[in-house]
This record gives C-alpha cells, sequence and structure tokens, in this order.
C-alpha cells in the first residue's frame, strides 16, 4: 500500500484477500456480486466438503451467473479504488463551495 491508510471499509477486503489467497480480480467481482467478505470462511472450500468448489471458482460461477461475462472489464487495485474515492470526495467539496459561492453572490446584490 502507499502513504496513505485503506479506508475502514477496504481492510476487511484486503484481510480476506490474504487469508483466502485471492487475486484483486476475484475481490472486485465479490464486491460487486455484493458479497461479505466475512463470510469467506464458511464458503471456502477447506479440502474436507469435496462437493463445494474452491472459492475462486464460486466467485467466478457467481459473476458468470449474474454478469453474463467471466471477469470486470476494468480490474482496480486498493491503492486505485482509495485514489478514486479520494478525487470524488474532493470533487464533491469543490462542487459544494461553488454552490455556496453561487448562493452567497445572487443575496449581496439586495
Amino acid at each position: 500500500m502507499s502513504n496513505t491508510k485503506p479506508p475502514k471499509e477496504l481492510k476487511p477486503w484486503i484481510e480476506a484477500k490474504k487469508r483466502h489467497r485471492l487475486s484483486q480480480m476475484h475481490i472486485q467481482m465479490a464486491r460487486e456480486l455484493g458479497m461479505n467478505p466475512k463470510n469467506f470462511g464458511k464458503l471456502d472450500n477447506h479440502k474436507q466438503e469435496l462437493w463445494k468448489a474452491p472459492l475462486p471458482h464460486f466467485i467466478e460461477d457467481l459473476y458468470m451467473k449474474r454478469f453474463g461475462k467471466k471477469a470486470p472489464d476494468v480490474v482496480l487495485s486498493f491503492e486505485q479504488i482509495n485514489k478514486l474515492k479520494v478525487q470524488k470526495k474532493e470533487v464533491a467539496k469543490q462542487r459544494k463551495a461553488l454552490k455556496k459561492a453561487a448562493n452567497v453572490l445572487p443575496n449581496s446584490d439586495k
């Protein structure tokens, strides 16, 4: 990771990626599917339940059923996701400041 700390909402995903040895693509697919990273332990096959598919294959199958494609078009790393969130916040702050400034100007003409 870079110098900035990852946001709180990404920490469970980072831990799940390490614990279950998933790729960034599988993590992104699971996030798009709305899966809970805390429940991956139940879904993961520990080679004890032979009828269960390994977690990466299970995620791929669900993604194929839901979206009709094998993988996301663009796979973003945690750093890129964090960077996009920060940029989005800055744009929202600027927009809010502009809106506030626009509301102040008409009132000063009175």
